[in-house]
């Protein structure tokens, strides 16, 4: 438990601090704007997810936890999923392995609109994403 508590220590850091995370996370803030200003697909698509909105805590934690120091980094993208990133915010992260493997956690806000059979249950998904 010391070691988890250590790790949600590093966590907390506050998002404008320089460094590798900061700065991603600071760019993936500014690009889910840019999406974010763009019209509504419309017809036939019923449902917009943006995991980095809703479930920005978890994703946030998971940057800050794994992408430390000046290693070089290369993000092909991020297979939301409807039982992945979709629940958690975390880059091809079902919940389970996110919870127990990764150990991050987080609350997962609701979307502003859901697909009747893609309810967003965040790290309490009980699917396993199979993309």
């Amino acid at each position: 438990a010391e070691d988890a508590d250590a790790d949600d220590a590093d966590d907390e850091e506050d998002e404008d601090e320089e460094g590798v995370a900061g700065r991603f996370l600071a760019l993936q803030r500014a690009l889910s704007e840019r999406l974010r200003a763009l019209p509504p697909p419309g017809p036939p698509v019923a449902a917009v997810y943006a995991p980095l909105e809703y479930a920005w805590e978890p994703h946030r934690r998971f940057v800050r936890r794994y992408l430390r120091g000046a290693t070089p980094v290369l993000f092909l993208g991020m297979n939301p999923g409807p039982f992945g990133m979709g629940q958690t915010g975390v880059p091809f992260g079902e919940a389970r392995l996110v919870r127990e493997w990764l150990r991050v956690s987080g609350p997962v806000q609701k979307p502003p609109q859901e697909h009747p059979k893609r309810p967003v249950l965040g790290l309490r998904c009980p699917r396993a994403e199979v993309s």
